[in-house]
């Protein structure tokens, strides 16, 4: 779709920012109003817990879609910029009994100041919580010894907050990596390196249409499907995201529920 000259430099200033400016700051004056939404937003019928199947060993090496020729749908959620959003999630899933897969950087406040309403899920298996590195920087721009730092201070953080490290699953940012990053990574115990095979389309300001347009896309059987826990709009289409799974017949999973 095309994009008028105007909005394309504000996506790029955007982009700038996120990448460059701390992400702890970016949402405070929309806080409030993305708790609000949520409160007022119907929810659909809640999604079915997975059925009891065998699991399967996780890959070692890289994982884009879940195997087999199921129903199964793999929500995961990145980043977490803003303490509404993530905490909106949390909700959603206590509403409708989604799973789903958060990938964590733990230097933004929010995965502390949700622990505790996260953590009850967290331990009965409704969300997973993985490795996205403790700052979400470019991976091969940076050393390897500083690699290695980022994935061990996130684990470390994870076990603290959450009760266990992620592994094996580690989602490099941006989806950026190579067989050196991959080696550090897996010499901290996450060999299984999570990217993605569907999106909702939220990495940069987006319409609440497209992005339904975009999960529309994207949810289908056997999906990993990549969502951001950064910018307000996504929880205004929380009911919408829901009657699609439902529809469609689709069972949300956490990596757990589907890896041994």
């Amino acid at each position: 779709m095309q994009k008028r000259i105007g909005f394309i430099s504000g996506l790029r200033h955007y982009h700038r920012i996120m990448t460059r400016v701390d992400r702890r700051t970016m949402l405070a004056t929309i806080a409030l109003g993305v708790v609000a939404s949520v409160s007022r937003a119907p929810m659909a019928a809640a999604v079915r817990l997975p059925a009891a199947q065998a699991r399967v060993p996780a890959p070692v090496g890289v994982l884009t879609r879940l195997p087999g020729d199921g129903n199964q749908l793999a929500l995961t959620v990145d980043d977490g910029v803003s303490s509404a959003v993530v905490g909106a999630f949390g909700q959603f899933c206590r509403d409708t009994g989604t799973r789903l897969t958060f990938f964590v950087n733990g230097v933004n406040p929010s995965w502390s100041d949700n622990a505790a309403a996260l953590r009850p899920l967290v331990d009965s298996g409704q969300v997973q919580i993985a490795n996205h590195t403790w700052s979400h920087p470019h991976l091969d721009r940076i050393s390897l010894s500083a690699v290695h730092d980022q994935i061990k201070r996130n684990a470390d953080f994870l076990q603290n907050t959450y009760g266990g490290d992620g592994t094996p699953y580690f989602r490099p940012p941006y989806g950026v990596h190579n067989a050196d990053i991959d080696r550090v990574a897996a010499d901290l115990g996450y060999t299984t390196v999570t990217l993605w095979s569907g999106t909702v389309g939220d990495s940069l300001p987006e319409s609440a249409s497209n992005l339904v347009a975009c999960a529309t896309r994207s949810f289908t059987p056997q999906q990993i499907v990549l969502a951001h826990a950064n910018l307000p709009t996504i929880t205004n289409c929380y009911n919408q995201l829901s009657q699609l799974i439902a529809n469609r017949g689709l069972q949300t999973v956490t990596l757990n529920d589907v890896f041994a």
